[in-house]
């Protein structure tokens, strides 16, 4: 009996790379949620993942977050997004960090390094900021 290996969907690697951005900023206070989980999810349906291919690209955005020891290969993909996909994708990180109510020291180190290599203003990441620490209050 011959078995045919099942077919691998052809998903986008921009998207893992992004994905796996959000992830790792999910993972940085060491407490990975179901909530930062559905945050990453619905973020990435909204850049355009298809929901057929959501969660094999989740985990394969896992493995690569992983195996990972740098977020510069992760915000290349974010930094040559249009406008509105990189104030998404910023917009998500912050709803990530503040799902638990709080930032922390890590969280919001790791933010400064991200505004700075997306090439986005601090006033922008700060009115971001505020306004998703704002909506989870």
């Amino acid at each position: 009996m011959i078995f045919k290996k099942k077919a691998k969907v052809d998903i986008n690697s921009n998207l893992i790379e992004i994905c796996a951005l959000l992830i790792h900023a999910a993972k940085i206070d060491e407490h990975f949620s179901e909530k930062e989980e559905k945050i990453i999810k619905q973020t990435m349906l909204k850049i355009g993942v298809k929901n057929d291919h959501l969660d094999e690209l989740f985990n394969e955005a896992i493995k690569i977050e992983d195996n990972s020891n740098q977020i510069l290969n992760f915000t290349k993909e974010v930094k040559n997004m249009n406008e509105e996909n990189k104030i998404q994708i910023i917009e998500a990180l912050w709803r990530i960090i503040y799902s638990n109510k709080e930032a922390d020291i890590y969280e919001t180190s790791l933010m400064r390094r991200l505004g700075g290599l997306l090439y986005v203003e601090n006033k922008i990441m700060g009115d971001i900021k505020e306004k998703i620490r704002d909506e989870n209050l």
